[in-house]
Order: structure tokens, then sequence, then C-alpha cells
């Protein structure tokens, strides 16, 4: 029994982070520095990132790198998570930036300044990109 617990052990650490497709898309909202934390689904609560010492999103370590993604909900523990972002588009170079996770969103929605860098100043144009989503650890985004 504890050989079996020992391998289960040793196969969790070996296991790499799993990047997953997502969809990315942009709002403005989370470009605008005043804006109050309050607005987001990581305000308040246990989880919220108003329980950390933060009034609004320009007091985010990573802002503009924010956002809001798929399967938060108020109070969850994704906030405050940071997420590797990477697009290869088929004609360009590739690119990668790094989010911290402060709303509920349907897609990786992302301030435009954070998609510009994704996709070199593309964002408005191309509207939603796919790229491979991986979460890293909250310090890479300042937390």
């Amino acid at each position: 029994m504890k050989f079996t617990s020992a391998i289960a052990l040793l196969a969790a650490f070996a296991s790499p982070a799993l990047a997953t497709l997502v969809n990315v898309t942009y709002d403005q909202t989370y470009d605008n520095p005043s804006t109050s934390l309050a607005s987001t689904a990581c305000s308040n609560g246990v989880n919220g990132l108003e329980t950390k010492g933060y009034t609004t999103l320009g007091s985010l370590p990573s802002f503009p790198y924010i956002g809001g993604i798929p399967g938060l909900t108020w109070n969850s523990t994704l906030c405050g998570t940071c997420w590797k972002l990477a697009y290869d588009p088929a004609n360009g170079t590739a690119a990668s930036i790094n989010i911290l996770a402060v709303d509920a969103a349907f897609t990786y929605n992302i301030a435009l300044e954070a998609m510009n860098n994704l996709t070199s100043g593309q964002a408005v144009a191309l509207g939603k990109v796919q790229a491979t989503a991986t979460q890293v650890d909250a310090s890479v985004c300042g937390l």
C-alpha cells in the first residue's frame, strides 16, 4: 500500500502543467487603472483580491496583464491565479504573456493592451484568437 502511494506521489510531481487550447478576447474595461476591484468577481470574500490590499485594477502588480477566465466565479479559488497565454499565428511571430485572473468570463478575456502584446498589435483586427493557456505560479504575476 505504501509503495502504491509513493508511486502516485511521484507521478503527481512529475506531471507537467497542462496547456489547454482556449479562445482569447479583449475588453477595454481591464485597461482602465481606476476601475474598482469591487466590479470584478475577485473583489471581496476569503479569496478576493481586496483582502490582499488591492483596491483598483491599476493597483494590481501585473496591470494591465489582467482579465477574466472561464470557470472563475465570485470568491473563487481561481482569483489571483496566473496564466501563461501563448499565441502562435500561422504567418507571424509567436508570443506569450502572463495574465492575472481577476474576473469571470466565457473566454480568456483580457485587457486590450495585453492582447495587443500577445498578437503583435493585432487585437482589434483579430478580435479573438486561439492560444494555449497554462497555469503558472502566482508569483509570475506578482502575487
